[in-house]
């Protein structure tokens, strides 16, 4: 997990709120995608204890999931207009 988002979700459960999606987002201090929030916060909810073990393990590069997200979304693009052109 990224270190911004493990101090999200360690602020929140600090302040004593449950991490949710959009709690996390908002404490958030840099963009990061949604989808490294979506996996920080689903992890925590199915085991609320791997919060302290996240301190433990290095952290992931944000680049690296920046890149493959934005290849997914040109690929996306790709793929709807590649199906544009066969309905012509």
């Amino acid at each position: 997990m990224n270190a911004v988002v493990f101090d999200a979700i360690k602020a929140l459960l600090d302040e004593g709120k449950t991490p949710t999606v959009a709690l996390t987002k908002s404490k958030l201090t840099q963009t990061i995608p949604l989808p490294v929030i979506i996996a920080a916060v689903s992890q925590y909810k199915n085991n609320p204890e791997s919060i302290h073990n996240l301190a433990k393990q290095p952290q992931q590069k944000v680049e690296a999931v920046n890149n493959s997200s934005q290849l997914d979304r040109l690929e996306a693009k790709l793929d709807r207009l590649l199906a544009l052109l066969e309905n012509k």
